[in-house]
């Protein structure tokens, strides 16, 4: 027994490990702070240049790099693709601090999309190490790994410029500081040697790969996957959803930033994205306690919570008070984080760790694809690149359009489940002697 206990705890170190790469590579102090520095002296960016040429090179970078990232991430079996994140970040972090100039800071947004994109290496690296039985426990380490790192990262930001009156330039080699010491701790991470998808079984040495077989099984995947109706419907909130939440994320500091310019005034928004992060937490956490038929009632939250969120952007984006907007932002975090962790929940109730997988990139793909074709209409400057005011008002359309969508599905479907339960009494007596 002695000798076995040792190997029933190999676990403990790489989740470890990995939870210690997550804290510090999410400890960014900096980033509440991102459109402040941009356009102050530092960068000296205006805002056309910040809000319709850089951000959204952030968006088409995570699209082009999303699906070869997400082959590549299970091919070279996790470690490379984590060790290239932190890279990165490292990368990003340098050229904040010392690039100038539009066509840089673009190039150092390209970065960032490769951050964003190789975060998938990072929630499913541990499922090749760890056992079945265990995959809950350790999703949870692995996500308050990063959730904290975020939060006190926003905190310390918040302090340090409020309270100790630090420059963003001396909060931005804080940041640096703590991605590097994330990306030395990811060199100490094991080798897994399987992977979901390339390795899914131990293979000898001289044993290839069959890529087409691989590709040809994930197509067939993903045909049954999206065969189930309730697959495809929170499949559908999730892709949609999501790209308006990107939208809304990375323009928020941007809309602070008409309502209370910061060159001028205190600014508060490392403490509020803290605040969102926390209680959103605290509702992600509740969601295990709540007792609801989402097989019924589903679509019809969805509905009503999605014009929550509708109507919080637009409070964010008519009520120019900058406590108001920060409220509304905290309420949109909130809401949101609750109903994506139902949908991955319903999601992945049904589905072996493979196909979720399959489902989780595909569905990031859509609201990408989704996020671009928008930012390209909207944001960008060829297309219409209108200004951040009009932008908002377009998103809080865009979530009360979601919400009237399913809320008319979730109504024919509370109708036809009720229609079926009425009719089996009946069905019952009929073919009773």
């Amino acid at each position: 027994m002695e000798a076995r206990a040792p190997r029933g705890r190999r676990w403990v170190l790489p989740t470890a490990l990995l939870c210690l790469y997550g804290f510090f590579a999410s400890l960014r102090p900096s980033e509440p702070f991102l459109t402040r520095y941009l356009l102050g002296p530092d960068k000296n960016l205006t805002e056309t240049q910040v809000f319709n040429e850089i951000y959204p090179v952030w968006t088409y970078s995570y699209l082009v790099l999303l699906f070869p990232v997400f082959l590549a991430t299970d091919y070279l079996r996790y470690k490379p693709v984590i060790l290239l994140q932190g890279l990165s970040l490292i990368v990003t972090w340098f050229m904040l601090l010392y690039a100038q100039g539009l066509l840089a800071i673009q190039f150092l947004e390209f970065f960032y999309g490769l951050v964003t994109a190789t975060e998938i290496a990072y929630y499913s690296y541990i499922y090749s190490i760890v056992d079945l039985n265990l995959y809950q426990k350790v999703t949870s380490y692995c996500r308050s790994a990063t959730l904290v790192g975020y939060t006190v990262g926003s905190i310390c930001g918040q302090v340090l410029v409020s309270v100790a009156s630090w420059s963003l330039f001396s909060l931005n080699i804080l940041s640096l500081t703590s991605v590097s010491v994330a990306f030395a701790t990811a060199w100490f991470l094991p080798m897994p040697q399987k992977s979901l998808f390339f390795h899914h079984v131990l293979r000898s040495q001289e044993e290839k790969v069959d890529i087409l077989k691989v590709l040809r099984e994930l197509w067939r995947d993903f045909l049954q996957c999206y065969s189930s109706r309730p697959m495809l419907c929170w499949s559908v909130w999730w892709a949609f959803s999501t790209c308006g939440y990107f939208q809304v994320i990375n323009y928020t500091q941007g809309l602070w930033e008409m309502v209370l310019p910061s060159q001028r005034f205190e600014i508060y928004n490392g403490g509020v994205e803290a605040v969102s992060t926390l209680l959103g937490a605290v509702a992600v956490f509740a969601v295990g306690y709540i007792k609801v038929s989402w097989a019924t009632w589903g679509e019809v939250a969805l509905a009503l919570f999605s014009l929550l969120i509708a109507a919080a952007v637009y409070v964010m984006d008519t009520v120019r008070n900058i406590w108001l907007c920060y409220a509304s932002y905290v309420i949109f975090r909130i809401v949101y984080m609750l109903l994506i962790t139902i949908a991955t929940f319903q999601i992945a109730t049904n589905l072996s760790m493979e196909r979720y997988a399959l489902v989780f990139g595909i569905n990031t793909f859509i609201a990408l694809a989704l996020q671009t074709l928008l930012t390209l209409i909207v944001v960008d400057s060829s297309g219409l690149g209108l200004n951040i005011f009009t932008q908002f008002m377009i998103y809080a359309s865009y979530f009360a359009a979601i919400s009237l969508v399913f809320l008319v599905s979730g109504i024919y479907s509370v109708m036809k489940n009720y229609r079926r339960q009425e009719e089996m009494p009946s069905r019952s007596t009929a073919s009773s002697p």
